[in-house]
């Protein structure tokens, strides 16, 4: 952190000395024997969207300047109780869904770190913590960490509690983890379930403590998505040649040219952006008019033109977009009968030189809004930059998705004689 802070910029506050005692003290437990859980000790960051009791939520915006909550969000909670070290707070776009902050790729310095959760991802992509907290409305879990070479999981929707995490759009949000191993990433995500549950009434993850154990699919769906058309070559190239690699290993792969119920999941695909909006403008009317009351020039324009939107809409058009969604849904499960899971990129290419946009949102969008788990995998490159491999599953299969992850992590990284 003191030697690539000031270029990363992945922190707006933070207190190493207090991490350093709960670091002393986590030691103290694992030298008898008795560590509170799978992650004391492990260095964790928090998005500053995520209520902390010691620390300030600023939500990249001048309104909340200095404020603090005197409470922990759900898995800030959970994940203390299991002895892990809040190392501080990092840099989110504003309110989650606006401007961009001044954090950094940490492989590249002139290209975006991807956002919202732009902050947590730089900081584990950077070796700076072994996970950090993000939240995905849109894409904003998935993609930076594609972006910023760590694995990530967006867990099924409301499998991890959202308690204390500033909302934006109730049936959108997920509370997401960055991670720099799929271990750290289902220890953390396993804890909160235990410890907090889900979002009521979600009653959270099930499954094993430790990482389930790897598991070979039968069949994988391949996804173009719109995202594929956006996608510059080289990175075509790698995601087909991880493709042709897992079809090598005996695993069937079904896609919009050879199977007519794929191909109609990727019209309906291409389509989804409307509705997406929609939804987005519609729950986040509140809170985002609340903000934009402290005057019009204290919100940015992504901000302004939610709510532009959402002033064109009645709750019909709601309604619509709403049946929208639950038709991906049960076109998405229908599947499940034939298919273990879904492969597509995190990110059409690696993190654009471009600050102020944190880049598509194609290849991500499609399962915030089918609301199954979906894991960022580090196990591509294009252009020497990192582009992510992101595996998807169905609702609450999440466990179930993480030993399919776990394989296809085993699978590349053998072919690749172990480096990512």
């Amino acid at each position: 952190m003191e030697r690539d802070e000031s270029a990363v910029a992945a922190f707006v506050t933070h207190d190493f000395a207090a991490a350093r005692r709960a670091a002393d003290a986590s030691a103290a437990r694992w030298r008898a024997g008795a560590p509170l859980s799978p992650v004391d000790g492990m260095p964790v960051v928090v998005k500053d969207m995520i209520e902390t009791i010691d620390l300030p939520t600023q939500m990249n915006n001048p309104i909340y300047a200095g404020w603090a909550s005197r409470r922990d969000a759900a898995g800030v909670h959970a994940l203390r109780q299991g002895g892990a070290i809040i190392l501080g707070k990092t840099v989110t776009t504003e309110f989650a869904c606006g401007n961009s902050g001044p954090t950094r790729n940490p492989y590249d310095t002139s290209r975006t770190p991807g956002g919202s959760s732009s902050g947590s991802a730089a900081a584990v992509g950077a070796g700076m913590a072994s996970m950090g907290f993000g939240t995905q409305t849109h894409a904003s879990t998935i993609r930076p960490a594609g972006y910023c070479g760590a694995y990530a999981l967006k867990a099924t929707h409301g499998a991890l509690h959202a308690g204390g995490v500033t909302p934006l759009a109730a049936t959108l949000d997920h509370l997401g983890l960055i991670g720099a191993s799929l271990e750290d990433v289902w220890a953390a995500a396993m804890v909160i379930s235990r410890l907090v549950g889900g979002t009521p009434p979600h009653p959270g993850i099930s499954g094993p403590m430790d990482v389930p154990p790897a598991r070979k699919p039968r069949c994988l769906v391949r996804l173009a998505t719109l995202g594929w058309e956006e996608t510059p070559e080289s990175s075509r190239l790698a995601f087909e040649g991880a493709v042709a690699a897992i079809a090598a290993s005996g695993v069937e792969i079904i896609d919009g040219g050879n199977d007519d119920d794929v191909s109609a999941l990727e019209s309906e695909l291409r389509d989804i952006g409307e509705f997406a909006n929609d939804l987005l403008a519609w729950e986040a009317r509140w809170p985002l008019a609340s903000y934009r009351n402290h005057g019009a020039s204290m919100v940015g324009s992504r901000i302004q033109d939610l709510l532009a939107r959402s002033a064109t809409m009645d709750a019909a058009r709601y309604a619509r977009a709403v049946a929208d969604r639950e038709g991906l849904r049960a076109r998405v499960a229908a599947l499940a009968t034939r298919a273990d899971g879904f492969l597509m990129l995190c990110s059409s290419g690696p993190a654009i030189q471009d600050h102020g946009f944190t880049g598509s949102r194609n290849y991500a969008l499609p399962w915030t809004l089918v609301g199954g788990p979906a894991f960022a995998l580090p196990l591509l490159s294009a252009e020497d930059l990192p582009l992510g491999l992101q595996l998807a599953g169905f609702a609450d299969r999440d466990s179930d998705a993480c030993s399919i992850a776990a394989w296809l992590r085993d699978t590349l990284l053998s072919k690749d004689g172990g480096e990512a």
